[in-house]
C-alpha cells in the first residue's frame, strides 16, 4: 500500500484506463469462447518436495520476477473468463511485442511537431494505456526507461486474463457509499506527483505548504502501484523485482521499486491498533506448506485502490515448482469495498541481481520544489 494522495489520482488513472481497454480487444485474436467459471478462492495443488531450510519449512529464499502483461482487473473482452486459450495468450503477448520493437525503433530526425498537449492514440491492451495514461501525450517515458513484463500470468497451467480471481468476475467489488464519499473528500484535495509549475497557484491548498504535503512515491518513501504491499503487485513500468531472505523467525520480502524492504515476524502477534507501520504489521505462521501472513494497522495515509486503514490483507506462498511460488492475497475491508476479493499470481525465480533504486534521496528536489511554490506565491 502507498501513499494516499498519489493512490488516488493513479486510481483514477486505472479506472480510466480500465474503462479504455474495457472496449479493447487483448491482442487481434478471435470472439471470446462462452464464459467459464472462476477458480476458487483454495484450489488443491499438485505437492512439491521443495528445498527446506533447517528448520524444516520450505525454504523461499531467492530472487522473483513478477512482470507482467496480465492486468489486475479483468478485461471485458474476456467474456467474463479467467483463463485464456493458448491461442488468445499468444495473440496478446504477440501483439505487445510488436508494440515494444516498434517504439524501440529510431525515430524520424526530420518529423513533424506533434499536436498541442501531446499525441493521443488509440490503445489496445493493458499496457498500451497505462502507458498513455501514465506517460502523457507527451511521452513521459520512453522506451528506454521501461522494462515491462512480456508474458501473460500461467498460475496451475492456466493462462490468466487477470491478477484477480474472486469475484467471479474479476473485479474490484464496489465501494460503500460513505466510502465513495471519503474517496471524494481526498482526490478533491490530491497532490499532483507531477509537481506541475501550475499547481502551486491553481492546484489544492496546502499542495506545496511543506514536504509531508507531497505524495510518498515522489518522495521516494514507498513504491508506486502497491509494489510494496501488501498486497504486492508488478509494477507495469520497471523494477518488477522482489527478494526473499528467510530465517526460523522472520522473512523479509525486498521490493526492488524504491528499495521498499517488510519484515514479516513469524509466530507473533500484531502489534496494538495504535501503533501503525508503513505497510503495515505483518505476522506470518505456517499452515503446512504454505506461509499464511495477515497485516493490518497500516497507516492512513497508505491505500490500495481507495481502502481504509482498516484493512487487513492475507497473503499465501505456496511453492509449486523448484522454479515458482503461487502468490495469493486477500484484501477484506468491510468499511470501504462490499466485498473481499482475491487475485494470485506467481513469482518466478530469475539469475539476476537488484541494484540500487537511487532517485532522489534525501529528498534533494524537495527544497526546489517548496521555494518554487513560496516564488509563484509572492507573484
Amino acid at each position: 500500500m502507498r501513499n494516499r494522495s498519489h493512490t488516488v489520482l493513479f486510481s483514477v488513472m486505472l479506472a480510466a484506463v480500465a474503462a479504455v481497454c474495457a472496449a479493447r480487444s487483448l491482442g487481434a485474436q478471435a470472439a471470446p469462447a462462452p464464459a467459464q467459471p472462476s477458480a476458487k478462492p483454495a484450489p488443491a495443488r499438485a505437492a512439491v518436495n521443495p528445498p527446506r531450510t533447517t528448520d524444516g519449512h520450505p525454504d523461499f529464499q531467492g530472487l522473483y520476477d513478477v512482470a507482467t502483461v496480465t492486468p489486475l482487473e479483468r478485461p471485458a473482452d474476456a467474456g467474463g473468463r479467467l483463463v485464456l486459450t493458448n491461442e488468445e495468450a499468444a495473440a496478446a503477448e504477440a501483439y505487445d511485442h510488436a508494440r515494444e520493437a516498434k517504439d524501440s525503433a529510431p525515430i524520424s530526425g526530420d518529423r513533424g511537431a506533434p499536436p498541442a498537449g501531446g499525441e493521443r492514440v488509440a490503445t489496445k491492451t493493458w499496457l498500451e494505456a497505462v502507458e498513455q495514461f501514465a506517460g502523457g501525450g507527451t511521452g513521459g517515458y520512453n522506451r528506454f526507461w521501461i522494462e515491462q513484463g512480456r508474458q501473460i500470468i500461467s498460475v496451475d497451467g492456466q493462462k490468466r486474463s487477470s491478477i484477480l480471481i474472486d469475484p467471479p468476475d474479476g473485479k474490484i467489488p464496489q465501494m460503500k457509499p460513505e466510502a465513495r464519499q471519503r474517496l471524494a473528500r481526498l482526490r478533491a484535495a490530491a497532490v499532483d506527483p507531477s509537481a506541475g509549475e501550475a499547481a502551486a497557484a491553481s492546484g489544492p491548498p496546502g499542495a506545496f505548504d511543506g514536504p509531508e504535503s507531497r505524495p510518498l512515491a515522489e518522495r521516494c518513501l514507498l513504491g508506486f502501484n502497491s509494489t510494496a504491499g501488501p498486497p504486492t503487485l508488478p509494477n507495469y513500468f520497471y523494477n518488477n523485482l522482489k527478494q526473499i531472505v528467510q530465517t526460523k523467525d522472520h522473512i523479509m520480502i525486498l521490493v526492488e521499486m524504491v528499495h521498499d524492504a517488510r519484515i514479516i515476524r513469524i509466530q507473533d502477534r500484531h502489534t496494538p491498533g495504535g501503533i501503525r507501520k508503513w505497510m503495515g504489521d505483518s505476522v506470518g505462521h505456517w499452515e503446512g506448506d504454505t506461509l499464511i501472513v495477515e497485516t493490518r494497522n497500516f497507516r492512513p495515509e497508505q491505500s490500495f485502490r481507495g481502502s481504509s486503514e482498516n484493512a487487513v490483507v492475507t497473503e499465501r506462498f505456496t511453492r509449486v515448482a523448484n522454479d515458482k511460488i503461487v502468490y495469493r492475497f486477500t484484501v477484506e475491508d468491510p468499511t470501504t469495498f462490499t466485498a473481499p476479493f482475491t487475485g494470485e499470481l506467481p513469482f518466478i525465480t530469475v539469475d539476476a541481481n537488484i541494484y540500487e533504486y537511487a532517485c532522489h534521496e534525501g529528498n534533494y528536489a524537495l527544497p526546489g520544489i517548496l521555494s518554487g511554490a513560496r516564488e509563484a506565491e509572492k507573484e
